[in-house]
């Protein structure tokens, strides 16, 4: 697997516009807190919940956040990543 693009969130911040420019288009969204995660199929229809979800409690896109063609994963969730992986 090779990262084609790599930004660092300390320097690049992502507001809820931008990030939703990110993920409005996506196929799927998945984005992990802690031990639970919560995966969105239908992002457009439910924009509320995507981005309360991706948010940060300062404002900004949560990380990490990885693009793999039309899916992103947003968030950290070490069992979530073994699966992803497979």
């Amino acid at each position: 697997m090779t990262t084609a693009e790599v930004v660092d969130a300390r320097k690049n911040r992502i507001n809820a516009d931008g990030a939703w420019a990110l993920l409005k288009d996506a196929k799927s969204v998945t984005v992990a807190k802690g031990k639970k995660f919560q995966k969105f199929a239908a992002v457009a229809d439910e924009k509320e919940a995507v981005m309360q979800q991706a948010m940060g409690p300062s404002g900004n896109l949560r990380a990490p956040t990885y693009r793999v063609g039309d899916d992103y994963l947003i968030g950290f969730n070490a069992d979530l990543y073994q699966e992803w992986v497979k």
